[in-house]
């Protein structure tokens, strides 16, 4: 099995939790920065690791230019190395914020939302709901480009499955179908979507509320 080290330079953390860290890394083959997610897997839940490896299983699916592409993943010194490409323009969530107090031009809108419609559209069209969209899980690239990630909690679904049945995901951009824990598809994740628009052209979430039941 390959070291991190034999391929990759680290360069800085950025980013940390429960699991491991985030790390901008060099590689050695073309001096590219790419971003290694380092996932301590000793200590880790049956039901994290599912989560975990079931990210790399989706992400290796897909190819598409609005999905953070995954490159390699392998183990090493007891942690999985997950590859990815960087988004070095932040994440739409901190876009949002940063332009509190002013607001975003309309067709800066309309060129971050078609590229968001057609990264979920292209992932829809395999039958996979990501279940989770939200602006911390939409990457940018100093570009202007628009990146989906985060299929930690994504569902591929079958040929002979139409529905879903967990409730999962961030509860300010829960559709009402999966906050009433009833069955629920692909159109949830549009729900989301017009969450994440509303919050472009307002600058705020649709809803807030002290907990689910509200």
């Amino acid at each position: 099995m390959p070291a991190l080290s034999d391929n990759y330079t680290k360069v800085n953390r950025i980013g940390s939790g429960s699991f491991g860290a985030a790390w901008l890394v060099k590689r050695k083959s073309d001096g590219a920065a790419v971003v290694c997610k380092e996932v301590k897997m000793q200590g880790v839940s049956k039901k994290e690791k599912q989560n975990i490896l079931k990210e790399v299983e989706v992400l290796r699916k897909l190819r598409h230019q609005n999905i953070i592409a995954l490159y390699e993943a392998f183990e090493d010194a007891g942690s999985l190395n997950i590859i990815m490409e960087l988004g070095d323009g932040g994440d739409l969530d901190k876009y949002i914020k940063q332009h509190r107090g002013t607001k975003i031009k309309e067709s800066k809108i309309i060129h971050l939302f078609a590229q968001i419609c057609e990264g979920l559209k292209y992932v829809h069209n395999l039958r996979i709901l990501h279940r989770d969209i939200k602006g911390a899980n939409i990457l940018l690239t100093k570009k202007g480009q628009v990146k989906l990630c985060d299929f930690g909690v994504a569902r591929v679904m079958s040929e002979d499955t139409q529905m879903a049945l967990t409730q999962i995901g961030t509860p300010y951009y829960l559709s009402p179908e999966v906050c009433e824990g009833k069955p629920y598809d692909d159109k949830s994740d549009v729900w989301s979507l017009g969450v994440v628009l509303y919050e472009l052209c307002t600058l705020r979430r649709p809803f807030e509320a002290e907990g689910m039941p509200a």
